[in-house]
């Protein structure tokens, strides 16, 4: 491990003071800054509001009062790399004869003119600031107000929900634009920072747990390390777990590359194929095992694999013989997914694109689309997400009102990943619950306004929607 030290008196933490340290940091693998104490910066801030700056800073690994002149310091613990200003360079530096004595390296730098700093970045990640708008037209035409659907959320901490599906892990790497190549017509980046979510059927789990139900979830995943962040993440939730290890695929990975608050590039790790005999057995003998008292059954379905013929005709004969409530969305952004296997679903949740793709049909209006799957499916209800016109309903259970949209609920959208996945969550648990399809639909679109207001996908948490409801 190479060790890289800094020392100064930081009295005010400027821009070029972080891109020194940036800097630093990426000449080696741990940066340690002694911060000079008040003894030697006389008139400076207190060493400890010093410290206390550089210690907030991510690029630096250990920080300390030093109260010793530098270069005893660099004698005793011998850094791999010592970094300087620029302006040190062309002065006399004492400790370079030592330095060099050693085999280490004395470098200097002003720093990089295209900066960006890494912790303003990830508070694009950790932000949950979020504004929603009601839609008072929707909620004079079903006679509700949102204060009154508190009851309903409060009533999910009764829920057994099982999920099953496909297990995703996001990746967002946020990048410095460098510019345009020279040698051909190619944009050039630096990654920054990596963050990496639970996404795919695994997010529909999180959200059902933190929303306040009991969560048994299962999946298929590859014996790798994105495994195992899964399955650590979802068991710091509290959820019942059950992955089943496929060594013939990865654990997919979808990784987005970003600048600028822009999605420059997707990369799909992954493999479509079905999974084997084998593993399809121990699916269906541990949803057998868990099914007891499930009050709601979660299909989320990518189309990579876990979700065979066999495994939906197994589990929904299963729930229409146990009177579950069962919903399903499958969805085919970059691939080709069908809605329709899905047969006897109390909700589906397809986008246009992907009710089109399932009925071969581009030609239809949403209405004649949404009929057309019903009649197929014998869905109940069908939500067509139309993204930021909101959601199309078709109610197939009251002929009274047909049809209704509701409009897209949020203010602010920073990453439309997601939205689905909480939509369709949030939706379902209140139907089980005994919402109407007006107020189903109304929580799920505002959970749903919630999540796309931040960056990848964060577990909706109950009292972000009562929030919303006061």
């Amino acid at each position: 491990m190479r060790k890289v030290f800094v020392s100064g008196d930081f009295n005010i933490l400027h821009p070029g003071h972080l891109r020194l340290l940036k800097f630093a940091k990426e000449s080696g693998d741990y940066l340690s800054v002694g911060v000079n104490s008040d003894d030697v910066n006389k008139k400076g801030i207190s060493q400890d509001i010093r410290l206390e700056s550089i210690q907030a800073t991510s690029y630096v690994d250990e920080a300390f009062i030093l109260d010793m002149p530098a270069l005893e310091y660099i004698k005793k613990h011998k850094p791999d790399i010592v970094v300087k200003g620029k302006e040190h360079e062309n002065r006399e530096n004492s400790e370079l004869k030592f330095i060099n004595s050693y085999g280490g390296k004395l470098l200097f730098t002003s720093g990089e003119i295209g900066f960006s700093s890494i912790d303003l970045l990830r508070e694009e990640f950790l932000s949950v600031n979020y504004k929603v708008k009601h839609s008072n037209k929707y909620l004079n035409r079903h006679a509700f107000k949102p204060n009154e659907l508190k009851d309903i959320i409060e009533k999910f901490s009764k829920l057994n929900v099982l999920v099953i599906g496909d297990t995703i892990v996001d990746e967002y790497i946020t990048c410095e634009p460098l510019g345009m190549s020279q040698e051909d017509p190619t944009i050039v980046v630096t990654p920054l920072v990596n963050n990496k979510f639970i996404g795919g059927a695994a997010i529909v789990a999180s959200h059902a747990k933190t929303l306040g139900a009991n969560v048994h979830f299962i999946s298929v995943a590859g014996d790798d390390d994105n495994n195992s962040f899964v399955q650590k993440g979802l068991n710091d939730l509290g959820i019942d777990v059950s992955i089943h290890t496929d060594n013939t695929r990865p654990t997919t990975l979808k990784q987005r590359f970003r600048a600028k608050d822009k999605t420059l590039l997707r990369v799909n790790h992954l493999k479509q194929h079905g999974v084997s005999k084998d593993i399809e057995k121990a699916i269906l003998k541990t949803l057998k095992k868990n099914i007891n008292n499930i009050d709601l059954i979660i299909f989320s379905d990518f189309s990579y694999g876990v979700l065979t013929k066999n495994i939906i005709k197994t589990i929904t004969k299963l729930g229409l013989e146990k009177k579950i409530l069962m919903v399903a969305d499958s969805q085919s952004s970059s691939q080709v997914g069908d809605i329709s296997k899905f047969k006897k679903m109390t909700l589906l949740t397809p986008t246009e694109r992907e009710i089109r793709l399932s009925l071969n049909d581009f030609e239809s209006g949403l209405v004649v689309l949404s009929k057309k799957l019903a009649d197929i499916t014998d869905a109940k209800y069908i939500f067509t997400t139309l993204g930021a016109e909101g959601v199309m309903i078709y109610n197939n259970a009251n002929k009274e009102m047909l049809t209704d949209n509701i409009e897209s609920l949020g203010a602010i959208v920073k990453d439309v990943s997601g939205a689905g996945d909480s939509l369709l969550t949030c939706s379902s648990m209140a139907l089980a619950v005994g919402a109407n399809i007006w107020e189903s639909t109304y929580l799920g679109s505002l959970a749903s306004a919630i999540q796309v207001s931040r960056v990848g996908n964060i577990p909706i948490k109950k009292d972000e929607i009562l929030k919303e409801l006061q």
